[in-house]
Protein backbone atom coordinates (compact mmCIF):
# COMPACT_ATOMS: atom_id res chain seq x y z
CA UNK A 1 0.00 0.00 0.00
CA UNK A 2 2.94 2.33 0.61
CA UNK A 3 4.52 1.56 -2.84
CA UNK A 4 0.80 2.31 -4.59
CA UNK A 5 0.84 5.58 -2.98
CA UNK A 6 4.43 6.60 -3.51
CA UNK A 7 3.99 7.70 -6.92
CA UNK A 8 1.05 10.02 -6.54
CA UNK A 9 3.15 13.17 -5.49
CA UNK A 10 5.26 12.38 -8.05
CA UNK A 11 3.31 12.57 -10.95
CA UNK A 12 3.67 16.25 -11.49
CA UNK A 13 7.23 16.35 -11.38
CA UNK A 14 7.26 13.37 -13.79
CA UNK A 15 4.64 15.24 -15.74
CA UNK A 16 6.36 18.55 -16.31
CA UNK A 17 10.36 16.26 -16.39
CA UNK A 18 8.63 14.16 -20.02
CA UNK A 19 6.40 16.85 -20.86
CA UNK A 20 3.24 13.92 -21.21
CA UNK A 21 -0.29 15.29 -21.32
CA UNK A 22 -3.22 15.10 -18.86
CA UNK A 23 -4.52 12.05 -20.34
CA UNK A 24 -1.44 10.10 -20.36
CA UNK A 25 -1.98 10.30 -16.40
CA UNK A 26 -4.78 9.43 -16.85
CA UNK A 27 -3.83 6.28 -18.84
CA UNK A 28 -1.01 5.84 -16.08
CA UNK A 29 -3.63 5.90 -13.43
CA UNK A 30 -5.39 3.01 -15.28
CA UNK A 31 -3.40 0.78 -16.68
CA UNK A 32 -2.18 0.11 -12.67
CA UNK A 33 -5.78 -0.48 -12.00
CA UNK A 34 -6.47 -2.82 -15.14
CA UNK A 35 -3.46 -4.79 -14.27
CA UNK A 36 -4.16 -5.69 -10.18
CA UNK A 37 -8.03 -6.30 -11.01
CA UNK A 38 -6.63 -8.91 -13.68
CA UNK A 39 -4.28 -10.33 -11.42
CA UNK A 40 -7.39 -10.56 -8.50
CA UNK A 41 -9.31 -12.62 -10.55
CA UNK A 42 -6.82 -14.57 -11.93
CA UNK A 43 -4.09 -15.37 -9.18
CA UNK A 44 -6.00 -13.43 -6.60
CA UNK A 45 -7.48 -17.11 -4.82
CA UNK A 46 -4.00 -18.80 -6.01
CA UNK A 47 -2.79 -19.01 -2.34
CA UNK A 48 -5.54 -21.75 -1.44
CA UNK A 49 -3.46 -23.98 -3.95
CA UNK A 50 0.39 -22.78 -4.00
CA UNK A 51 0.19 -21.95 -0.27
CA UNK A 52 -0.05 -18.45 1.45
CA UNK A 53 4.23 -18.01 1.44
CA UNK A 54 4.90 -18.49 -2.26
CA UNK A 55 2.34 -16.51 -3.11
CA UNK A 56 3.47 -13.50 -1.20
CA UNK A 57 7.31 -14.18 -1.92
CA UNK A 58 5.97 -13.90 -5.54
CA UNK A 59 4.56 -10.81 -4.98
CA UNK A 60 6.97 -9.16 -3.31
CA UNK A 61 9.49 -10.37 -6.29
CA UNK A 62 7.22 -8.48 -8.65
CA UNK A 63 6.94 -5.27 -6.46
CA UNK A 64 10.84 -4.99 -6.13
CA UNK A 65 10.77 -5.52 -10.46
CA UNK A 66 8.34 -2.30 -10.47
CA UNK A 67 10.51 -0.70 -8.09
CA UNK A 68 13.88 -0.95 -10.43
CA UNK A 69 11.31 0.01 -13.22
CA UNK A 70 10.65 3.39 -11.56
CA UNK A 71 14.05 3.88 -10.08
CA UNK A 72 15.45 3.71 -14.19
CA UNK A 73 12.29 5.44 -15.67
CA UNK A 74 12.96 8.30 -18.07
CA UNK A 75 9.53 8.33 -20.25
CA UNK A 76 6.21 7.91 -19.56
CA UNK A 77 6.47 4.24 -20.93
CA UNK A 78 8.59 3.34 -18.21
CA UNK A 79 6.00 4.53 -15.77
CA UNK A 80 3.34 2.61 -17.54
CA UNK A 81 4.97 -0.45 -17.24
CA UNK A 82 5.56 0.25 -13.75
CA UNK A 83 2.58 0.62 -12.37
CA UNK A 84 1.69 -2.60 -14.38
CA UNK A 85 3.71 -4.57 -12.28
CA UNK A 86 2.65 -2.32 -9.43
CA UNK A 87 -0.80 -3.78 -10.37
CA UNK A 88 -0.20 -7.17 -10.61
CA UNK A 89 2.28 -7.46 -7.23
CA UNK A 90 -1.01 -5.89 -5.42
CA UNK A 91 -3.12 -7.79 -6.72
CA UNK A 92 -1.71 -11.52 -5.91
CA UNK A 93 -0.97 -10.14 -2.61
CA UNK A 94 -4.11 -8.88 -1.65
CA UNK A 95 -6.06 -11.90 -1.18
CA UNK A 96 -3.40 -14.00 0.53
CA UNK A 97 -2.89 -11.03 2.53
CA UNK A 98 -5.98 -11.20 4.10
CA UNK A 99 -6.61 -14.97 3.62
CA UNK A 100 -3.47 -15.35 5.83
CA UNK A 101 -4.52 -12.81 8.34
CA UNK A 102 -7.54 -14.85 8.99
CA UNK A 103 -5.59 -17.92 9.11
CA UNK A 104 -3.61 -16.59 11.90
CA UNK A 105 -5.75 -14.09 13.24
CA UNK A 106 -9.23 -14.29 12.75
CA UNK A 107 -10.25 -11.89 15.47
CA UNK A 108 -8.06 -9.45 14.52
CA UNK A 109 -8.29 -9.80 10.63
CA UNK A 110 -11.33 -7.43 10.07
CA UNK A 111 -9.37 -4.38 12.03
CA UNK A 112 -6.35 -5.38 10.66
CA UNK A 113 -7.46 -5.35 6.86
CA UNK A 114 -9.31 -2.35 7.22
CA UNK A 115 -6.43 -0.23 8.62
CA UNK A 116 -3.21 -1.17 7.13
CA UNK A 117 -4.48 0.13 3.53
CA UNK A 118 -5.37 3.18 5.16
CA UNK A 119 -2.07 3.08 7.12
CA UNK A 120 -0.05 2.58 3.85
CA UNK A 121 -1.20 4.69 1.40
CA UNK A 122 -1.27 7.60 4.55
CA UNK A 123 1.99 6.91 4.54
CA UNK A 124 3.20 6.44 1.16
CA UNK A 125 1.64 9.13 0.39
CA UNK A 126 3.26 11.65 2.96
CA UNK A 127 6.69 10.31 2.82
CA UNK A 128 6.62 10.37 -0.54
CA UNK A 129 5.61 14.33 -0.79
CA UNK A 130 8.16 14.55 2.47
CA UNK A 131 11.11 13.22 -0.47
CA UNK A 132 9.87 14.79 -3.42
CA UNK A 133 9.70 18.43 -2.02
CA UNK A 134 13.06 18.20 0.32
CA UNK A 135 15.25 14.93 -0.11
CA UNK A 136 17.19 14.96 -3.43
CA UNK A 137 17.06 13.00 -5.98
CA UNK A 138 12.79 13.38 -5.72
CA UNK A 139 12.00 11.20 -8.65
CA UNK A 140 13.89 8.21 -7.60
CA UNK A 141 14.91 7.91 -3.71
CA UNK A 142 11.64 7.08 -2.71
CA UNK A 143 11.53 3.84 -5.12
CA UNK A 144 15.17 3.31 -3.42
CA UNK A 145 13.56 3.10 -0.27
CA UNK A 146 10.90 0.70 -1.12
CA UNK A 147 13.37 -1.34 -2.52
CA UNK A 148 14.81 -2.06 0.48
CA UNK A 149 11.84 -2.49 2.46
CA UNK A 150 10.95 -5.27 -0.11
CA UNK A 151 14.02 -6.91 0.75
CA UNK A 152 12.86 -7.07 4.33
CA UNK A 153 9.59 -8.30 3.94
CA UNK A 154 10.58 -11.23 2.15
CA UNK A 155 12.92 -12.29 5.04
CA UNK A 156 9.85 -12.15 7.45
CA UNK A 157 7.31 -13.92 5.14
CA UNK A 158 10.40 -16.66 4.53
CA UNK A 159 10.10 -16.87 7.84
CA UNK A 160 6.51 -16.71 8.78
CA UNK A 161 4.54 -20.52 9.02
CA UNK A 162 2.55 -21.56 6.59
CA UNK A 163 -0.84 -21.37 7.32
CA UNK A 164 -2.68 -23.24 3.81
CA UNK A 165 -1.74 -26.56 2.94
CA UNK A 166 -1.13 -27.25 -0.81
CA UNK A 167 -3.59 -28.53 -2.65
CA UNK A 168 -4.26 -29.52 -6.16
CA UNK A 169 -6.67 -27.09 -8.78
CA UNK A 170 -3.84 -24.08 -9.16
CA UNK A 171 -3.88 -23.71 -12.57
CA UNK A 172 -7.96 -24.46 -12.80
CA UNK A 173 -7.87 -21.49 -10.33
CA UNK A 174 -6.18 -18.96 -12.44
CA UNK A 175 -9.43 -18.92 -14.90
CA UNK A 176 -11.08 -15.44 -14.08
CA UNK A 177 -14.03 -16.19 -11.78
CA UNK A 178 -15.96 -14.57 -9.35
CA UNK A 179 -15.60 -16.53 -5.65
CA UNK A 180 -18.35 -15.80 -3.33
CA UNK A 181 -19.69 -18.75 -1.63
CA UNK A 182 -23.42 -19.05 -1.97
CA UNK A 183 -23.86 -18.88 1.58
CA UNK A 184 -22.33 -15.27 1.82
CA UNK A 185 -23.85 -13.98 -1.57
CA UNK A 186 -26.97 -12.51 0.07
CA UNK A 187 -24.50 -11.05 2.87
CA UNK A 188 -21.78 -10.00 0.26
CA UNK A 189 -24.43 -7.85 -1.82
CA UNK A 190 -25.87 -5.62 0.97
CA UNK A 191 -22.41 -4.72 1.34
CA UNK A 192 -21.31 -4.20 -1.77
CA UNK A 193 -22.77 -0.04 -2.37
CA UNK A 194 -20.75 0.53 1.06
CA UNK A 195 -17.53 -1.19 -0.60
CA UNK A 196 -18.07 1.02 -3.70
CA UNK A 197 -19.01 4.47 -1.53
CA UNK A 198 -15.60 4.07 0.33
CA UNK A 199 -13.19 2.89 -2.43
CA UNK A 200 -14.27 5.18 -4.68
CA UNK A 201 -13.93 8.05 -2.48
CA UNK A 202 -10.30 6.72 -2.05
CA UNK A 203 -9.93 6.94 -5.96
CA UNK A 204 -11.05 10.59 -6.41
CA UNK A 205 -8.81 11.88 -3.70
CA UNK A 206 -5.60 9.83 -5.03
CA UNK A 207 -6.37 10.80 -8.43
CA UNK A 208 -7.86 14.26 -8.12
CA UNK A 209 -7.02 15.43 -4.48
CA UNK A 210 -3.02 16.64 -5.53
CA UNK A 211 -4.78 18.62 -8.55
CA UNK A 212 -7.68 20.20 -6.10
CA UNK A 213 -4.85 21.04 -3.76
CA UNK A 214 -2.67 23.17 -6.53
CA UNK A 215 -5.76 24.24 -8.98
CA UNK A 216 -8.44 25.02 -6.93
CA UNK A 217 -6.69 25.60 -3.80
CA UNK A 218 -3.61 27.50 -4.98
CA UNK A 219 -1.29 25.44 -2.78
CA UNK A 220 2.09 24.44 -4.66
CA UNK A 221 4.13 22.91 -2.29
CA UNK A 222 4.54 18.81 -3.73
CA UNK A 223 4.34 18.19 0.45
CA UNK A 224 0.37 19.27 0.40
CA UNK A 225 -0.44 16.23 -2.67
CA UNK A 226 0.93 13.63 -0.05
CA UNK A 227 -0.76 15.38 2.90
CA UNK A 228 -4.35 14.81 0.85
CA UNK A 229 -3.54 11.30 1.23
CA UNK A 230 -2.42 11.10 4.56
CA UNK A 231 -4.93 13.12 5.81
CA UNK A 232 -7.67 10.77 3.98
CA UNK A 233 -6.08 7.15 4.70
CA UNK A 234 -4.27 8.32 8.07
CA UNK A 235 -7.64 8.61 9.60
CA UNK A 236 -9.64 5.79 7.91
CA UNK A 237 -7.00 3.83 10.11
CA UNK A 238 -8.36 5.94 13.24
CA UNK A 239 -11.76 5.66 12.38
CA UNK A 240 -11.41 1.28 11.77
CA UNK A 241 -9.77 1.36 15.25
CA UNK A 242 -12.57 3.22 17.09
CA UNK A 243 -15.41 0.97 15.70
CA UNK A 244 -13.31 -2.10 15.83
CA UNK A 245 -15.58 -3.37 19.33
CA UNK A 246 -18.65 -2.54 17.82
CA UNK A 247 -21.20 -4.92 15.41
CA UNK A 248 -20.84 -4.58 11.67
CA UNK A 249 -23.94 -2.87 10.70
CA UNK A 250 -23.45 -0.56 13.57
CA UNK A 251 -19.63 0.71 11.99
CA UNK A 252 -21.53 1.00 8.77
CA UNK A 253 -24.79 3.07 9.98
CA UNK A 254 -22.15 5.37 12.21
CA UNK A 255 -19.53 5.59 9.13
CA UNK A 256 -21.39 5.99 6.31
CA UNK A 257 -23.60 9.52 7.61
CA UNK A 258 -19.52 10.71 8.69
CA UNK A 259 -18.41 10.11 5.25
CA UNK A 260 -21.18 12.17 3.89
CA UNK A 261 -21.03 15.29 6.09
CA UNK A 262 -16.95 15.23 4.99
CA UNK A 263 -17.56 15.17 1.43
CA UNK A 264 -20.24 17.81 1.85
CA UNK A 265 -17.50 20.02 3.58
CA UNK A 266 -14.96 19.06 0.64
CA UNK A 267 -17.62 20.83 -2.06
CA UNK A 268 -18.16 23.42 0.26
CA UNK A 269 -14.57 24.13 0.67
CA UNK A 270 -14.14 23.59 -3.03
CA UNK A 271 -16.96 26.35 -3.61
CA UNK A 272 -14.75 29.23 -0.96
CA UNK A 273 -11.52 27.51 -1.64
CA UNK A 274 -10.65 27.17 1.50
CA UNK A 275 -7.48 24.66 2.38
CA UNK A 276 -8.52 24.50 5.71
CA UNK A 277 -11.74 23.22 5.07
CA UNK A 278 -10.97 21.28 2.90
CA UNK A 279 -8.26 19.59 4.46
CA UNK A 280 -10.52 19.07 7.53
CA UNK A 281 -13.06 17.81 5.56
CA UNK A 282 -10.59 15.15 4.28
CA UNK A 283 -10.31 14.14 7.93
CA UNK A 284 -13.41 13.43 8.54
CA UNK A 285 -14.21 11.73 5.33
CA UNK A 286 -11.55 9.21 6.13
CA UNK A 287 -12.55 8.46 9.19
CA UNK A 288 -15.81 7.40 7.85
CA UNK A 289 -14.16 5.37 5.62
CA UNK A 290 -12.30 3.72 8.22
CA UNK A 291 -15.73 2.71 9.84
CA UNK A 292 -17.58 1.99 7.30
CA UNK A 293 -15.41 -0.13 5.22
CA UNK A 294 -14.23 -2.09 8.04
CA UNK A 295 -17.87 -2.59 9.21
CA UNK A 296 -18.33 -3.80 5.76
CA UNK A 297 -15.59 -5.73 5.92
CA UNK A 298 -16.46 -7.79 8.76
CA UNK A 299 -19.99 -8.67 7.70
CA UNK A 300 -18.45 -10.88 4.71
CA UNK A 301 -14.82 -12.17 6.02
CA UNK A 302 -16.07 -15.14 8.45
CA UNK A 303 -18.84 -16.10 5.82
CA UNK A 304 -16.10 -18.51 4.05
CA UNK A 305 -14.55 -21.80 4.22
CA UNK A 306 -10.51 -21.85 4.94
CA UNK A 307 -10.03 -22.99 1.38
CA UNK A 308 -11.99 -19.84 -0.24
CA UNK A 309 -11.17 -17.62 1.78
CA UNK A 310 -9.19 -16.06 -1.09
CA UNK A 311 -11.36 -16.44 -3.51
CA UNK A 312 -13.86 -14.11 -1.94
CA UNK A 313 -10.97 -11.43 -0.70
CA UNK A 314 -10.07 -11.77 -3.89
CA UNK A 315 -13.90 -10.59 -5.11
CA UNK A 316 -14.45 -8.27 -2.10
CA UNK A 317 -11.34 -6.32 -3.36
CA UNK A 318 -12.23 -6.84 -7.41
CA UNK A 319 -15.14 -4.88 -6.27
CA UNK A 320 -13.15 -2.50 -4.40
CA UNK A 321 -10.59 -1.55 -6.84
CA UNK A 322 -12.86 -1.49 -9.99
CA UNK A 323 -14.73 1.32 -7.45
CA UNK A 324 -11.36 2.84 -6.93
CA UNK A 325 -10.23 2.76 -10.38
CA UNK A 326 -13.14 3.14 -12.65
CA UNK A 327 -14.73 6.11 -11.82
CA UNK A 328 -11.27 7.91 -11.40
CA UNK A 329 -10.25 7.07 -14.62
CA UNK A 330 -13.51 8.53 -15.87
CA UNK A 331 -12.74 11.25 -13.62
CA UNK A 332 -9.65 11.65 -15.47
CA UNK A 333 -11.28 11.73 -18.60
CA UNK A 334 -13.79 14.53 -17.71
CA UNK A 335 -11.34 17.20 -16.36
CA UNK A 336 -10.25 17.29 -20.11
CA UNK A 337 -13.64 18.32 -20.43
CA UNK A 338 -15.66 20.39 -18.29
CA UNK A 339 -13.05 21.15 -16.13
CA UNK A 340 -11.47 19.82 -12.35
CA UNK A 341 -14.29 22.30 -10.60
CA UNK A 342 -17.63 20.35 -12.52
CA UNK A 343 -16.00 17.23 -12.69
CA UNK A 344 -15.34 16.56 -8.95
CA UNK A 345 -18.52 18.19 -7.85
CA UNK A 346 -20.12 15.61 -10.10
CA UNK A 347 -17.75 13.05 -8.94
CA UNK A 348 -19.10 14.01 -4.90
CA UNK A 349 -22.72 13.86 -5.71
CA UNK A 350 -22.71 10.44 -7.66
CA UNK A 351 -20.91 8.78 -4.61
CA UNK A 352 -23.49 10.60 -2.16
CA UNK A 353 -26.26 8.64 -4.02
CA UNK A 354 -24.68 5.28 -4.19
CA UNK A 355 -23.72 6.16 -0.17
CA UNK A 356 -27.43 7.01 0.60
CA UNK A 357 -28.13 3.20 -1.15
CA UNK A 358 -25.84 1.20 1.01
CA UNK A 359 -27.09 3.25 4.25
CA UNK A 360 -30.41 2.43 3.46
CA UNK A 361 -29.53 -1.14 2.95
CA UNK A 362 -27.87 -1.53 6.11
CA UNK A 363 -30.82 0.12 8.12
CA UNK A 364 -32.74 -2.70 6.69
CA UNK A 365 -30.57 -5.58 7.58
CA UNK A 366 -30.83 -7.24 10.74
CA UNK A 367 -28.45 -7.46 13.37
Amino acid sequence: MCAAAAPSPLYSVCQAEWHFSAITLTVVFAVYAIALLAALVTVGALSDHIGRRPALLAALATQAVAMLAFITADSSGWLLAARILQGLATGLATGATSACLVDLRPKLAPLINTATPGIGLGAGGIGSGLLVEYAPAPTTLVYVLLLAACAVAAVGIALMPETSPRRPGALASLRPRIGVPADARGRFLTVVPILITTWSMTGFYMSLGPSLAIELLGITNHLMGGFVVCCLMGTSAIGSVAFRSVAPRTAIIAGVPTLLVGLAGTLAALATTSAPVFFGSTVITGFGFGAAFLGAFGSVSRLAAPDSRAALFATVYTVNYSAFSLPAVAAGIAVTWVGLGVTANAYAIAVAVVAAIGLLAALRTEH
